[in-house]
């Protein structure tokens, strides 16, 4: 990430121009959630025959159930006025435009143009970057249909079937995440592994049984300096080497995806196999940018551009929907609704299709890396709450792991359950099963059970507490007819969306992460003292000292076995 000028201010112009906590809306929340924080969802639905049919909202073959919220017709009254105050809208059509929103770093947020129909036009400094994307695209789906074929071939005549993506966050979590949802679809003749951990271990049992000849590896690293990254790609070309015998296998056995010419080049890979992205692209935001280029070989150029075009429907009903019949914009209200008036802490996203079972690990870092963030645009230290804590796993196993603390826990825990209407793979009553599950977990969420109604099983009075569920728990419920890249795509950018709907709100950058940077800094410079050849001079705190003594004495003692 490239550093700003320390000298610069940064602008902002995109910043709401009074504080959140003194805009009339917020004012009117905390009135209105003072007034019905104790409802229940038992209350709301008893009131209205309707409200599970009225509290919903199809869009992009995605359909989201929200009746089972919290909320009344005035809470998302006043919630739709916090996000007219807070200008949504504007910085919406800014983020469109291609301004430069995220003024930490002078950069305009463009992964919607990655896919944006050929013919579209916009412009970053007064260039139209959509002729650069798909030019980039068209070399992918080239490469694609080589590997594909078996008629790229390795060092040895050899045709690859073994692909291995290095790269980490945005450049490891998005391909993975979506090459385990499109699995479905992949071309099963290829085998895909993923490394990301700068633990040797990951490396070494990604490839443990792969043939070298066979093998190619994507090293995915804008400046292709990425630490872990790199080191990953050094160990990946000596195991190459150390079976092909020639430096020049590298060409047939590496391709970058990077803007890094001469990095690439000195790597030893081929530049006309280097395929970059570019500055207006966030890492977390990059997986349909050269960044996917795994899953394309994958699953083909055909496929991806079906998942393209699920993105690009989404991102035109979020760019052009009115705010009270927007899916991002009604999600990211909601979810500010619990974190801000709420307090609650953590958001649980519960995939009920095992394709999906990354899905909540890709949010993590879309959501937490983007608004986790204790400063406004302005600079000036926030007062309320900004990301929640994003968690998950694919249901069923949830239930058996950490449901109980949902459902009957002292902690308020918001959820987003996904499901299907139809299986990929049809196998018995096993989809039915699934499904009724997704239905009854979230009645039991929003219902619970009396202590009238445990009594009236016949229930031990001494056992009859142990037996209640408050219920009033909110849950939202996303279904589609089938998983297919189109909807993967829409579901992305949904979400995409809603995570920057909430930091427009919020008053944040949702698109700088120098959070990310202090570790790595600091991380660089104990490197050093950790294989120094005699006792460094250290000058962290006594408790890092302490720890890099220990770690060299034990490397030490495990030296002195070897000999």
């Amino acid at each position: 990430m490239t550093q700003p000028d320390p000298s610069a201010q940064p602008s902002n112009q995109f910043s709401t121009p009074a504080r959140l906590t003194s805009l009339p809306a917020w004012k009117a929340l905390e009135a209105h959630h003072a007034e019905t924080e104790g409802t229940h969802l038992r209350d709301l639905f008893a009131a209205d025959a309707g409200r599970g049919e009225r509290l919903s909202l199809e869009a992009v073959g995605l359909y989201l159930d929200y009746s089972k919220n919290r909320v009344t017709d005035e809470t998302l009254k006043l919630l739709f006025d916090l996000a007219r105050e807070t200008g949504v809208e504007a910085k919406r059509t800014a983020m469109f435009a291609g301004e430069k929103i995220n003024v930490t770093e002078d950069r305009a947020v463009l992964h919607t143009v990655l896919r944006a129909p050929k013919g579209s036009t916009v412009l970053v400094d007064g260039r139209n970057v959509v002729p650069d994307v798909h030019e980039v695209l068209e070399r992918m789906a080239a490469f694609a249909e080589q590997i594909r074929a078996r008629t790229w071939l390795g060092h040895t005549g050899k045709p690859i079937v073994n692909i291995v993506n290095i790269g980490i966050g945005g450049s490891d979590l998005g391909p993975v995440m979506a090459y385990r949802a499109l699995e479905f679809y992949a071309d099963r003749g290829l085998t895909l592994r993923f490394v990301s951990n700068v633990d040797g271990t990951e490396f070494v049992e990604a490839v443990r049984d792969l043939d070298p000849a066979e093998t190619l590896f994507i090293v995915s690293s804008k400046t292709f300096t990425t630490q872990e990254t790199m080191a990953n790609a050094n160990s990946a070309r000596q195991w190459s080497l150390a079976a092909l015998k020639d430096d020049a296998a590298v060409a047939r056995h590496f391709v970058a995806v990077s803007t890094n010419a001469a990095a690439v080049q000195k790597f030893g890979i081929d530049t006309a196999n280097m395929f970059g992205f570019w500055d207006w692209v966030g890492g977390r935001y990059s997986m349909d940018s050269a960044i996917g280029l795994s899953l394309m070989l994958a699953v083909g150029p055909e496929r991806y551009s079906e998942l393209l075009a699920g993105f690009h429907e989404m991102d035109e009903h979020f760019r052009t929907a009115p705010l009270e019949q927007n899916m991002p914009v009604l999600m990211a209200l909601i979810g500010l609704w619990y974190d801000d008036f709420f307090n609650a802490q953590t958001l649980a996203v519960l995939p009920y299709d095992h394709y999906l079972s990354q899905f909540s690990a890709y949010l993590q870092q879309l959501d937490m890396e983007s608004n986790g963030k204790h400063v406004t645009l302005g600079g000036e230290t926030v007062d309320y709450q900004t990301g929640p804590v994003i968690w998950g796993q694919p249901g069923t196993n949830g239930q058996h792991a950490f449901y109980q603390l949902i459902h009957q826990g002292t902690k308020l825990i918001p959820c987003d359950f996904i499901g299907f209407s139809r299986t990929l793979n049809p196998l018995g009553e096993h989809h039915d099963l699934l499904m009724a599950n997704v239905f009854a977990q979230t009645e039991a969420l929003a219902f619970g059970k009396t202590l009238e109604q445990v009594q009236a099983e016949g229930v031990s009075a001494d056992l009859a507490p142990h037996r209640v569920f408050d219920g009033n728990r909110p849950t939202n419920t996303l279904m589609a007819e089938t998983l297919t890249p189109r909807i993967l795509g829409a579901m992305i950018a949904l979400y995409e969306h809603k995570v920057f709907v909430q930091g427009a709100v919020w008053d944040i950058n949702s698109f700088d992460q120098w959070g990310v940077e202090l570790g790595k800094v600091l991380a660089a410079k104990i490197v050093p003292e950790l294989g120094a050849s005699s006792e460094p001079e250290l000058k962290h705190d006594s408790s890092t000292n302490a720890l890099i003594r220990r770690y060299r004495s034990q490397r030490a003692q495990d030296a002195g076995r070897r000999e």
